[in-house]
């Protein structure tokens, strides 16, 4: 079958052997993937020491073709989209999962699809299966189920901002800077808890983009909550000015290099919470097909479409921005 791997720090596209079942989980066909910006990170900062290991693509959408152990009620023939990583769970002896800090836990560090998103099959185990395989509502088109595990960050992050789904959020502005393509879920994940959510991008395209989907900036304006969906001084700067005072600062981008662009006086006379957020927890992907599944997040017309032949260019284009989002034909 065909995988993407990294070869000398190229994108190929080679043959593998299938994957089979040895333990208990299920073989899924892929039908598309879509392209993380953390791939293309992986991509450009790969090194011919860990470029074996690095496992591109994780945005999965596919048909689960075999199955040897029952969870919940997934069977052979449902289409899915999935997450790539799971936590052990263990509340008593897991320090990180006890605390809820499940992408700290050293089994979701380790866990993870096999043998890449980019592949024409892929193996998940039994834990994948209980924790982040969801079917996905028929009526929706592949590429929109494939945003669950992009969807499920940012819901992550907005969780970790002390928001919570299905309560009066409405007295609370949230500004999102960065209108990318998890820019422009965060903002539609804020709006489905309900939170005014508002953003801006030193990009005018993005701005028109963001404001044809109803969001819009207000200048004037300060805001309870700051996202970083973008990781530059600038973006840092304007955070800290759009701020309210005694306000969050939520951080889910990284940086090339790291920068010093939060002032320590600033954030301490302020009292500014500043919030990392990385990776989602169960419950989160659990949030995150309901939301697509009942259109409450609606992500159609969003993705550029490449086949797995080409994902170089996929890459290539997302780097130049000439695409908003890129997903892979299986």
């Amino acid at each position: 079958m065909k995988c993407a791997k990294l070869i000398n720090g190229k994108i190929q596209i080679i043959d593998v052997f299938k994957p089979v079942l040895t333990t208990k989980g299920a073989i899924i066909k892929v039908l598309g993937c879509g392209l993380c910006g953390s791939d293309i990170v992986k991509i450009k900062h790969s090194t011919p020491e860990n470029e074996e290991n690095i496992v591109l693509g994780h945005e999965v959408v596919g048909e689960i073709e075999e199955i040897n152990c029952k969870v919940r009620d997934l069977k052979v023939g449902d289409v899915v989209a999935l997450g790539h990583h799971y936590a052990c769970m263990d509340k008593e002896n897991c320090q990180f999962c006890k605390n809820e800090s499940y992408s700290m836990c050293p089994t979701f560090k380790k866990s993870n699809i096999y043998p890449a998103g980019f592949a024409q099959y892929i193996k998940v185990d039994e834990n994948h299966l209980r924790h982040t395989v969801f079917r996905m509502n028929q009526f929706l088109k592949d590429d929109e189920k494939a945003f669950l595990e992009p969807l499920s960050c940012c819901l992550r992050a907005i969780r970790r901002a002390g928001y919570k789904y299905n309560e009066d959020n409405s007295k609370h502005n949230a500004l999102v800077i960065g209108l990318g393509s998890i820019g422009l879920l965060m903002l539609k994940g804020l709006r489905a808890f309900g939170v005014n959510p508002f953003g801006f991008d030193i990009s005018q395209e993005r701005m028109i983009l963001s404001a044809s989907h109803g969001f819009c900036f207000e200048e004037n304006r300060k805001y309870d909550t700051v996202f970083l969906t973008a990781g530059n001084e600038k973006a840092l700067r304007t955070a800290l000015d759009y701020v309210v005072d005694g306000g969050k600062i939520i951080v889910f981008s990284s940086v090339w290099n790291d920068l010093s662009g939060f002032s320590n006086n600033e954030i301490y006379y302020r009292e500014l919470s500043v919030i990392a957020s990385y990776s989602p927890a169960a419950e989160d992907i659990k949030l995150s097909s309901e939301l697509l599944n009942n259109k409450i997040v609606r992500v159609n017309d969003l993705s550029a479409h490449y086949s797995l032949d080409n994902l170089a260019s996929a890459v290539d284009d997302s780097l130049k921005g000439n695409v908003f989002k890129a997903y892979i034909e299986i």
